[in-house]
């Protein structure tokens, strides 16, 4: 009997060494993509996240990130609980939905706190006792496992590991610790013996696993072929008969599930390998960009003279993130990858690309790209539109130069101003084409008659409207004596200055 059962484990060890060349390895690559919250770095790494990766083995982690604090490692094919025992620093090790069937090689991790072994294959109740040299262990999660249906497997359990404060979620009391000590050579008893039940029933399945894992590889090299009345492959009827036939829920079930799916997958990826598609033509043979819309989204081109330059709206879908969007702006075209796909428009006006701004909307996800013309007019923000003054050839001296601080409008005139306009010719108030004057208009007066303003002429305006003072006609020199109304209590004193 025992003769047999060696050339069983050494037949099937040489049939998982052919699929080993299929296995699944943790390597730095895999670990550093996972430590982008570390930037890259994974010698400090303290937390990681290997889950749903089909790795077979744990190896490498204990090397390459000591300062390891969690490490999730659920929903793979692990078979054993391996390198690991360095890591001092780990508190968290979750290692469900695995083909673990017995707890070992945890001793060196000093700071675990919680071990998650959830639907495993644990069948060996009595390897808890090794978790007794975790002194920080806290909680222990055991369920789905072959143990958890053994009689008294939390009585053990409890009574194996003082230090436990919860297992499978539910708090451990200290009366439920005391009942557990008290019958704990009698629970030990009958462990062992459901324990060796469990290890005969476990024989007989790697044996069935063998004995169908060898019909299955006869079945598949069997010639494969099609009768004119099926209307399955035999493709097809192969694999309906490997989920349909009843098997037990082992770890060579599940891990032949998996060579199943591999298998199926990398056929289809070969058989099915669509053909490439012809690359769509964005720049023509002579140079010229093409419009392309292969994202169908919509947009809006748009041009603000103001400013000078081309906008273009781009309706980005809402959450999308911003990290699938590439922008290309070239002189006379600008194209948008969103996610793979290109949008490509011609502009209007060829643009400076190094001057270019984009921006998102936070509310709505739209792409607002800003596009400053090469060349372009250029605008004055303010205008007025006034008649030009025609100098007279009675004019000797030249205008005087206008200061910047000149920059308000000269004040319109209205028809209750007194006297006539400053000295103008007629052709310069009749004729004249218009122009654009910024600022203060000087008025010149005629130098033969006076250059200094008679500031005793300068009245208010009339009609009781209030405003600036204007004077009342020309600036000429006058006499208060000749026609001028003079108070009846006026005294001409010679001693008093005049009051220019």
């Amino acid at each position: 009997m025992r003769s047999v059962s060696i050339a069983t484990d050494k037949r099937h060890s040489e049939v998982e060494g052919r699929r080993s060349r299929n296995m699944v390895y943790i390597t730095e690559d895999m670990v550093r993509r996972r430590a982008e919250h570390n930037e890259g770095e994974i010698f400090s790494l303290e937390e990681v996240s290997l889950h749903q990766q089909n790795i077979e083995r744990i190896e490498h982690l204990e090397k390459w990130c000591r300062e390891l604090k969690i490490l999730y490692l659920q929903n793979n094919l692990i078979p054993r609980i391996e390198n690991v025992g360095r890591l001092k620093m780990l508190e968290y090790l979750n290692l469900a939905l695995n083909n673990i069937e017995a707890i070992e090689n945890l001793e060196g991790c000093e700071s675990l706190k919680k071990l998650d072994l959830t639907v495993n294959f644990v069948g060996r109740l009595s390897s808890v006792a090794s978790l007794k040299h975790n002194l920080h262990l806290r909680e222990l999660f055991l369920v789905g496992n072959p143990c958890a249906a053994f009689q008294g497997y939390r009585q053990y359990v409890v009574a194996s590991l003082p230090q436990l404060q919860s297992l499978d979620g539910q708090e451990v009391s200290r009366s439920e610790r005391i009942r557990a000590e008290q019958g704990l050579e009698e629970l030990r008893r009958s462990v062992r013996r459901q324990e060796e039940a469990y290890a005969r029933r476990r024989a007989q399945e790697k044996e069935e696993a063998r004995r169908s894992g060898a019909a299955g590889a006869e079945q598949r090299r069997a010639p494969r072929g099609k009768s004119a009345g099926w209307e399955e492959s035999e493709e097809e009827r192969q694999d309906r008969e490997f989920w349909e036939k009843p098997c037990a829920f082992s770890p060579e079930s599940r891990l032949e599930a998996h060579r199943h799916l591999e298998a199926k997958q990398k056929t289809t990826n070969l058989e099915g390998e669509p053909t490439p598609k012809t690359p769509r033509t964005l720049i023509t043979a002579e140079g010229r960009a093409l419009n392309l819309n292969q994202p169908k989204l919509d947009f809006c081109l748009s041009e603000d003279e103001e400013a000078n330059s081309i906008k273009l709206d781009l309706a980005v879908y809402r959450h999308m993130d911003t990290s699938l969007l590439e922008v290309d702006v070239q002189p006379t075209y600008v194209r948008v990858t969103v996610k793979g796909k290109i949008f490509q428009l011609v502009l209007p006006a060829e643009v400076r690309p190094d001057s270019c701004s984009v921006r998102r909307s936070g509310t709505t996800g739209h792409l607002l790209l800003t596009m400053p013309r090469a060349a372009g007019e250029i605008r004055a923000a303010t205008r007025v539109l006034g008649p030009a003054p025609a100098r007279s050839s009675r004019d000797l001296g030249p205008a005087p130069a206008r200061s910047s601080r000149d920059l308000a409008p000269a004040p319109a005139r209205s028809s209750g101003d007194l006297g006539p306009a400053p000295a103008r010719s007629r052709t310069s108030r009749t004729g004249g084409a218009g122009r654009y004057v910024i600022g203060r208009e000087w008025l010149e007066a005629d130098p033969a008659h006076r250059s200094v303003v008679d500031l005793t002429n300068i009245v208010a305006r009339e009609g009781g409207e209030g405003g600036p003072l204007e004077g009342r006609g020309p600036l000429r020199p006058t006499n208060p004596s000749k026609g001028a109304r003079l108070s009846e209590d006026f005294v001409d004193d010679p001693d008093v200055p005049p009051l220019m």
